[in-house]
């Protein structure tokens, strides 16, 4: 681990988040996803600090060293960007660059719908902007799409999940979650949790079981309840989502998503992606599609890490 980085625990919007901090000059904001950490990023943090930047990646609320409220309305989008809102205020800074991954890059997209002033660009990995359906929950039309067995269908029962997930040691779980290659929605057979149905993979080269055990060992101390209660809290984004119908977000953005991500070709990314809604929702676009996997900024860690600083820069300098 990189001794450089310092470590910190900032009070925020009523909760204290750890972060993760390294370098100087303009602030720039990395949001893991799920079932991840501050640690996500570890190439990043040194990649972008090295070329001039100050990086802070925090634990998102309900993860690591962060506080975990216990009940899932107190993980809505909004209470995300309050957190957000507060680190950045914490560091005194109007505006920063942001980057976000998964859950992290929903976070993100909606930090930049509700507060555009406050982001000087944007980066997303894997997870583009859904428009608000204005008819159904995004919970109810995946239930509908890939039934009660879809993972994110499986998620939304209280204790349901840790209960499956405490049939495995941690490093075990990691492993089904962060290591997945497969091209198929995440929909187990029925009456079978979908842990079980998650086979699991043998160590690519882009993670170390040293690394996965350090995820293992802190998701032991913090537990899962806090990074499913994001699932849980969907169907409340919904309805107070309602406002922003139809909202665009004009923050500049670039998408980096993996040709083999598992939600890209089974879950109608790459139409979506390459289609005319998103772009005139998202209308300062540019996407690159690289070839990896869901974790590609740890997979594919310098070619992510490229494609972001050349992205900063150009924002610096326009």
């Amino acid at each position: 681990m990189d001794d450089s980085v310092v470590h910190s625990r900032i009070k925020t919007n009523g909760i204290w988040i750890h972060i993760a901090e390294k370098g100087r000059g303009p602030l720039v904001l990395l949001l893991h996803g799920f079932p991840e950490l501050w640690f996500s990023w570890r190439h990043q943090i040194t990649h972008l600090a090295n070329n001039g930047y100050h990086v802070v990646a925090p634990d998102m609320r309900g993860y690591g060293d962060s506080d975990s409220p216990l009940h899932p309305s107190s993980y809505t989008v909004f209470h995300l960007v309050g957190d957000f809102i507060g680190l950045l205020d914490h560091f005194n800074q109007q505006k920063a660059f942001v980057v976000g991954h998964d859950w992290g890059a929903v976070a993100a997209w909606y930090l930049c719908l509700f507060r555009p002033d406050r982001v000087k660009g944007l980066v997303s990995l894997s997870v583009p902007f859904y428009p608000r359906s204005p008819t159904s929950t995004d919970v109810d039309s995946m239930t509908q799409m890939f039934g009660d067995d879809f993972y994110i269908s499986q998620f939304q029962e209280p204790g349901r999940a840790e209960k499956a997930f405490a049939r495995y040691d941690y490093l075990t779980v990691m492993k089904k979650f962060m290591l997945i290659s497969k091209t198929e929605p995440l929909v187990a057979p029925p009456r079978m949790e979908i842990i079980d149905y998650l086979q699991t993979p043998p160590l690519p080269l882009w993670i170390s079981e040293e690394e996965l055990q350090f995820y293992a060992d802190k998701f032991q101390d913090s537990g899962f309840t806090g990074p499913l209660n994001y699932y849980r809290a969907m169907n409340l984004n919904w309805e107070l989502l309602a406002p922003w119908q139809g909202e665009k977000v004009t923050v500049p953005t670039k998408l980096i998503v993996g040709d083999k991500d598992i939600g890209f070709e089974s879950f109608g990314t790459k139409d979506y992606i390459e289609g005319d809604v998103f772009k005139s929702l998202v209308p300062n676009l540019e996407v690159v599609i690289i070839d990896g996997h869901h974790f590609i900024q740890q997979e594919k860690a310098q070619q992510v890490s490229d494609e972001i600083l050349s992205f900063l820069r150009k924002l610096s300098i326009a």
